[in-house]
């Protein structure tokens, strides 16, 4: 069987703003975007341009590796298949 590669993306943005007690609204005017990206972001809904990531990343002074995890996971695809029974 064909093996279907999947990624995973998530971002730990809500994590480093709670340690800076910083808002999603100071976040979002920091980086130049609105509030409601913000929230996509913080629940993996939307992935970010990397010029975006970095101008986070910039915002918390740490790699952007520590903000964003990018995964591949290969799996086997799986097909169902009915039984017809005439």
């Amino acid at each position: 069987m064909p093996k279907k590669k999947l990624s995973s993306f998530e971002s730990s943005i809500h994590v480093y703003r709670a340690m800076k007690r910083m808002t999603q609204q100071e976040l979002a005017d920091k980086v130049g975007v609105s509030r409601q990206t913000i929230i996509q972001l913080e629940r993996n809904r939307y992935n970010p341009s990397l010029l975006l990531a970095h101008d986070i990343a910039d915002v918390f002074e740490v790699p952007i590796e520590q903000i964003f995890t990018f995964t591949r996971i290969e799996e086997s695809e799986t097909m169902e298949m009915v039984d017809v029974e005439d």
